[in-house]
């Protein structure tokens, strides 16, 4: 017997959109502007916003000269990520007001819909 898709289930966030929020706190933190952390990083200003509004999925290079020119570990930086998914999960925020996705949240489509109506049958 086919098991039943959780369709209603909320998404968690993805990768680059809670990297990009921990960029955005810890340099709003650190009293940072923009413009100055993405000069000390060596990227345009409109590269680390799109990083910070998890719009872009940058490689391990740029995630380490963010985080240098933010002064931070980056092993600090991912544990405050993974603390930051615990606690929305722990929660049960994630999806809700506390933390936006960029993924649709209605029915599914496409692919995960085709898997669905083949499990379903």
């Amino acid at each position: 017997m086919a098991e039943i898709l959780d369709f209603k289930r909320t998404p968690e966030p993805l990768w680059r959109e809670a990297l990009g929020r921990k960029l955005r706190e810890t340099r709003e933190e650190l009293g940072e502007r923009l413009v100055d952390v993405a000069d000390r990083a060596g990227i345009s200003v409109q590269y680390l916003s799109e990083i910070e509004r998890g719009r872009k999925e940058p490689s391990s290079e740029m995630i380490a000269a963010v985080a240098g020119a933010l002064g931070i570990d980056l092993a600090d930086l991912l544990i405050g990520i993974a603390g930051q998914m615990r606690t929305l999960r722990a929660g049960g925020l994630v999806g809700g007001n506390q933390f936006r996705t960029s993924r649709p949240m209605g029915r599914p489509s496409g692919p995960v819909a085709m898997v669905g109506a083949l499990l379903a049958a």
